[in-house]
């Protein structure tokens, strides 16, 4: 028995060294396809698998016992399918060759252990594998394998499970586990490798490593693209001798020698390469002996900020001479939020707090003077520092504002950010365009009103009446709920006209405006003038019968009010009224019937004698109820 254990041992170790062997090469066929890092993958299992086979001990005569099964389930869950389907094609093909009494058993057992690692596969695809999966697979395995040793045939006449069924479990279960544990290791070292990979070649900046000489070792790809190479594998072995001119190589190599010779690194030395002004950062490179072997490099392209930082130089001096003669206020507050600088204009432009605003000042102590001596309006009251902190925190922020300071007067605050974190502050007196504003606002809300009412009555014109009831004849569709339309005719208005004047016309016209008003109470309902003596009442979500009811309130009204009209039958003013009602379908398919419907109901209460309400009914197609 103990040769048997010595025997597996050394198959043991020959597995586990083809699982290693996959480790150390697996690198390299990253750089190929998905497919044929698979294949590879398989090719190499399925070889590990016949190599166990080839120092298999042979039970019984035909009977092989070895370690072929762990390469084969480990294929099928780090390789898939198609790792797993070339591992087992070859261990198969090669059982199959070497024949004997146990050979289908055998190509069984290989087919089961390789459809156990696809099984795994498919449980850990939506997430990558862990130690507690390959210890999971290697029980299954092992389950596999006892199963196998106790129902197939040619094994179970052997009794193999009897005679070698503990090693050959625990040593394959084992080769699982250590085999696992060096493809899991592997994954774990190739996305870091590919993480860092990634990173140094897509990082904007220009990022390299030199060899004692100054030569590259290897560059990232923005380092090609600034020297104008297509791929980086052309930059290695090159030094800055073959990429600018001599002086400038020289100056640079010196740079780096120093580097090299003393260890210590240089940081942010300034460079101009190719028309661009670059900021370096050089720092040795060490073996674990400590001993400098090389040099890593970061350049960043500070081109644009180098012509800010010109342009903001070669500006200063006549920015300075400009703000003292401009009417505007100036300040400009650093990083941290202390004045850096403000001219004249800018502290009179606030002279409750003005004396606060000094060089050195922080904008929160200048808020602080604002809020005590009341010069600003709309500061909430209550949490007076929560305000004032988020007043500072919003100074780093490009922002144009309006504030109202306590006298009424208005300032325009414009702020900007520069690259350096620094805020400039533009005032300027808004007083009298705001005011202006205001008033064209005021004018404006005028127009519209004037646009929309009618100048005589004060209520919704034709024009808006039409806009308006589009707008609510289709909610009302949408909605499916009733919509009731009142049109209103002034029985006898011209008799009325020609015998007391136009004055008392438009006097007759305006009362009987005010009654239809103060007969609909809601904020929807609207009245309209509709032309001439007519007038259209329109009700969302209101039936007939609720029509009916604002047309009586408003007949008793106008009743009341009792205007003499000598030239009507009835001796006082009095109208007509045509009411319809609809909903749903008929509102969707043709609102303006909704129009015509009350029109005629109108025409038939002026027909049978005025001084009326009839309602619209849909089973005639005329009106229907009357009230007089």
């Amino acid at each position: 028995m103990n040769g048997i254990w010595t025997h597996f041992g050394g198959n043991l170790s020959f597995v586990s060294l083809a699982m290693s062997l996959w480790a150390l090469f697996s690198i390299q066929f990253q750089r190929r396809s998905f497919m044929q890092e698979r294949i590879a993958f398989g090719i190499i299992a399925g070889g590990a698998s016949i190599g166990s086979t080839l120092l298999a001990i042979e039970f019984d005569p035909g009977i092989y016992i070895d370690l072929r099964f762990a390469p084969l389930a480990l294929a099928g869950m780090f390789g898939g399918p198609i790792a797993a389907a070339f591992a087992a094609s070859l261990a198969a093909a090669f059982r199959f060759a070497v024949g004997g009494t146990a050979m289908i058993d055998g190509i069984v057992t290989i087919a089961i252990t390789a459809g156990i690692g696809v099984a795994g596969h498919v449980w850990t695809r939506k997430r990558s594998p862990g130690f507690t999966d390959v210890v999971v697979l290697s029980l299954a395995l092992g389950g596999a394998l006892v199963a196998s040793m106790a129902l197939l045939p040619t094994l179970v006449t052997a009794h193999v499970l009897a005679g070698v069924g503990f090693p050959l479990t625990a040593l394959n279960c084992l080769a699982t586990v250590l085999g696992g544990f060096v493809l899991l290791k592997t994954r774990q070292w190739e996305l870091e490798r590919s993480i860092l990979v990634t990173a140094f070649s897509q990082s904007p900046d220009y990022l390299y490593v030199k060899d004692r000489n100054s030569r590259f070792i290897t560059v990232n790809e923005n380092m090609t693209r600034l020297f104008r190479f297509r791929t980086t594998a052309e930059m290695i072995g090159l030094s800055d001798f073959n990429l600018m001119s001599r002086p400038l190589a020289e100056e640079l190599y010196y740079l780096e020698q120093q580097v090299i010779d003393t260890g210590l690194p240089l940081i942010d030395s300034t460079e101009y390469i190719e028309g661009r002004f670059l900021l370096a950062s050089k720092v040795p490179l060490r073996d674990r002996q400590g001993r400098v072997i090389g040099l890593a490099g970061v350049t960043r392209d500070v081109t644009e900020r180098t012509a800010l930082e010109r342009e903001l130089r070669e500006s200063k001096n006549l920015l300075s001479h400009a703000m003292a003669g401009m009417s505007d206020g100036i300040a400009m507050y650093d990083s941290r939020g202390f004045l850096v600088f403000c001219n004249d204009q800018y502290r009179s432009a606030f002279p409750l707090s003005g004396d606060a605003r000094v060089v050195g000042a922080h904008i929160s102590d200048i808020l602080r003077r604002v809020v005590e001596t009341g010069e600003r309006q709309g500061i909430p009251e209550g949490d007076v520092e929560e305000w004032i902190k988020a007043a500072t925190a919003s100074l780093h922020s490009n922002k144009d504002e309006e504030v109202q300071l306590h006298n009424g007067d208005w300032r325009s605050i414009r702020t900007r950010l520069a690259d350096d974190g620094t805020a400039m502050a533009v005032v300027s007196d808004i007083t009298a365009t705001k005011q202006a504003e205001i008033a064209l606002r005021l004018t404006a809300e005028q127009l519209k009103n004037l646009a929309e009412t009618d100048g005589l009555t004060g209520i919704v014109n034709r024009r808006t009446f039409d806009e308006i009831f589009a707008r609510e004849t289709a909610g009302s569709a949408r909605r499916n709920t009733p919509f009731s339309l009142l049109m209103v005719d002034i029985d006898r208005f011209k008799a009325y006209n020609d015998t007391y004047g136009h004055p008392a016309g438009d006097q007759c016209l305006r009362v009987v405006s005010k009654c239809l008003r103060q007969s609909v109470s809601r904020p929807a309902d609207i009245v309209a003038r509709y032309g001439g003596e007519e007038f259209v009442v329109f009700l969302p979500d209101t039936s007939a019968k609720g029509a009916m009811i604002v047309a009586e309130q408003f007949a008793r009204r106008l009743t009341r009010e009792n205007i003499l009209h000598s030239g009507s039958e009835f001796g006082r003013v009095t109208a007509s009224i045509g009411i319809s009602c609809a909903t749903g379908a008929t509102l969707r398919a043709s609102p303006n019937r909704l129009l015509a419907e009350a029109d005629t109901a109108l025409y038939e209460a002026k027909t049978q004698g005025r001084n009326r309400i009839l309602a619209h009914s849909r089973e005639n197609g005329h009106a229907l109820k009357e009230t007089g």
